[in-house]
């Protein structure tokens, strides 16, 4: 599973940065792990882990210098991942303890998952545990997603869940007692996942193998 593909980790204290190098290096990435703004600007490919609140998170990156970085390597181009918070800094805000800023890198909010099921009982939050994925739209060919089935599942921890302002941005979608959680959004080049593809055996290595290939 080689690639040698150049790929750079923001570590901004907020990212479980060994889970996600390892499996990036599993996958034949050679990898940087990097708090330096410069570097993340002139990143070959761009991963932005997360673990933990929104509110923090995105204060870490705005104290370290890092979100301008990140924003501007998103207009250009070039293959972005994020994971898990990650993904939910792409959004323009999230809602977690207070309203905050993220990176808007994709319209939209990160909003709590609901406390209840489709039909009204309670059920756990956070969500834990690993789900199938479903189509966001259509059309999976040339992303991260291409040849997932539907009895592949992928990890999830997480009690907040990203609404995209515009569902053509939905790359992926979970079930969760029947409330729809956006699994992975993308825009471009950018693709985030809710899910921990590093944490998700095989099916989440090869999805982590095919963000190496792209260009």
């Amino acid at each position: 599973m080689s690639v040698s593909a150049g790929v750079t980790v923001v570590d901004y204290g907020s990212g479980n940065l060994l889970s996600v190098s390892r499996g990036l290096d599993h996958c034949g990435g050679a990898i940087e792990v990097t708090d330096d703004p410069k570097r993340v600007a002139a990143a070959e490919r761009l991963v932005l882990p997360g673990v933990g609140a929104f509110g923090k998170a995105a204060e870490h990156l705005r104290r370290l210098g890092l979100a301008d970085a990140i924003i501007g390597f998103s207009r250009s181009e070039r293959p972005f991942l994020g994971i898990c918070v990650g993904m939910q800094l792409m959004l323009d805000h999230g809602e977690e303890f207070g309203r905050h800023d993220g990176l808007g890198l994709i319209p939209g909010r990160v909003t709590a998952i609901p406390a209840t099921t489709a039909s009204g009982a309670p059920h756990p939050v956070p969500h834990i545990g690993w789900s199938p994925l479903q189509p966001g739209r259509a059309d999976w060919a040339n992303t991260v997603l291409h040849n997932t089935g539907k009895e592949d599942s992928l990890y999830f921890v997480h009690s907040f869940m990203a609404v995209p302002d515009d569902p053509a941005h939905v790359l992926a979608t979970c079930d969760y007692n029947g409330r729809s959680i956006t699994a992975a959004i993308t825009r471009g080049n950018a693709i985030g996942c809710q899910f921990h593809p590093e944490k998700s055996g095989p099916v989440g290595l090869t999805i982590l193998q095919r963000f190496l290939e792209r260009q």
